[in-house]
Formats: C-alpha cells, structure tokens, sequence
C-alpha cells in the first residue's frame, strides 16, 4: 500500500510567491495545499490535518501569529509545526512569532534551498524517536524523571500525570536536556547540537524563550523552577537528584 506523502499547508497573500513555492515543493514530492488568508487556512488545517504548516505573518484580516495562536489551541493541531515567513527582520519581531507557538521562522527574500531544509529539519524533528539517557526509565517510548515524564510517542510532556503538549522545538530542547540530566549547557552548544546551528550564531534569543515557555507549561512556578533552571555563566540545566524510576 502506497504511503501518504507529507502534507504542507502554505499561507501567504502574495499569489506569485504563493503559485512558485507551490510548484518547488511539488516538485519534492509534497502534497501542497494554499491558503491566501487566515481563515481560509484554518479551515484547510482542520479538514485535512496538515504535517507541517508555512505561515506568512503579515496578511490581511487575520494574520499569522493570530492563525498561529488557533492552531496551538486546537486539539487535533496543536502540534503541528510551524514555519514562519516574515519581512521583519529585526529580534523583537522574531522572538515575538516564535513565543507565539511557531518553531522556526525565515526573513523575505530567503532562498528556497534553505526553505527546504528548514522543512526537512522540522519534519523530522516532529517524528517520533526512542531514546535512553542516564538516570532516566525508557518504556514505551517514555523517558522519565521524577513527576516530569516525556512521551516520545505522541511528542508531549507530562507533569504529575498531566499531559502538556510541546512544540518541535520545546520538545526538541526538553528532549536533549533529559537525555543529560545534571549538565549544564550555554545557549550556544544547545543551539549547535540539537538543531545544527553554526557556532557565534546568534541563537540565544531562540534557546532563552523556549526555556520561558518549557517553565511557563512545565513548572509549578514558573519564577521559580524546580525542574530546568539556570546556573550562573552555564547556562541551562535540567536537575534531577531522585533515583532511577523502575
């Protein structure tokens, strides 16, 4: 039985744009589906489930971090990865889409050999993936640390029994900080050897938010955590004393 192929919702108002990248993709071997509005994307989102969705943030109506913010409520599409596409360059305006729920972004003009690995980069980042590391329990593609567990399966994290859905990239940054519990990592070596980041790049920004919104969905209080917290000129740590679940 033939597999389904990938499915990539694409958003933009700029129908040139729109009609080129439609065709490059196409020609990857992606189902393509196009949305010139918000609303007509939420609509092709919720019919047909897409495995990863490009998003314009300026368009008329709604705009992209509002489709954003209804996608991450959505039950059925609340993990969906998010690519976005803005003519705004500068860090604020960046940050800003990514706090919103999206999991990578790219500045117009771009070219379109990165676009694609940008998406190949994501796609694979939302497949599951098994995974051991010390001081952890791996079952059932579950990695566990105390109260805070990891699905692997289902890409989510769960507190105290209560699930929490991630996105790629939080899920991506929890993943790897689990798989080394008690190490201290810099903004810049997370940003190198979970997503590939050239080193001296300016990845901090991304590394400090998604470390604000893991607190913000994992902790019991997120001014003061108890399970990802800050060392002093280090960086980030995932802290687990307790012994070895079984």
């Amino acid at each position: 039985m033939r597999e389904p192929r990938t499915r990539i919702l694409l958003v933009d108002d700029e129908q040139d744009l729109l009609w080129a990248l439609q065709h490059c993709l196409r020609d990857e071997g992606y189902e393509v589906l196009t949305a010139y509005d918000g609303t007509e994307a939420l609509a092709l989102a919720r019919r047909h489930r897409p495995d990863l969705v490009i998003l314009d943030i300026l368009m008329p109506g709604l705009d992209g971090l509002e489709v954003c913010r209804r996608l991450r409520r959505h039950p059925n599409l609340g993990a969906v990865p998010i690519l976005f596409l803005t003519v705004r360059g500068d860090v604020p305006n960046r940050v800003e889409g990514l706090n919103e729920g999206g999991d990578d972004y790219l500045i117009k003009p771009f070219d379109v050999e990165e676009l694609k690995a940008r998406i190949r980069a994501l796609l694979r980042r939302a497949r599951p993936t098994t995974a051991r590391g010390p001081g952890l329990e791996s079952e059932d593609f579950m990695l566990v640390a105390g109260s805070l567990a990891l699905d692997l399966h289902r890409r989510q994290a769960r507190v105290d029994e209560k699930a929490v859905q991630l996105t790629p990239l939080e899920f991506d940054l929890l993943h790897y900080l689990m798989l080394h519990l008690n190490e201290a990592f810099s903004s810049e070596r997370l940003g190198q050897e979970i997503w590939g980041y050239a080193p001296r790049t300016a990845v901090s920004n991304l590394v400090r938010w998604l470390i604000r919104n893991l607190r913000r969905k994992l902790e019991p209080d997120p001014a003061h955590p108890v399970y990802i917290r800050t060392v002093t000129g280090h960086g980030y740590i995932l802290q687990y004393e307790g012994e070895r679940q079984v």
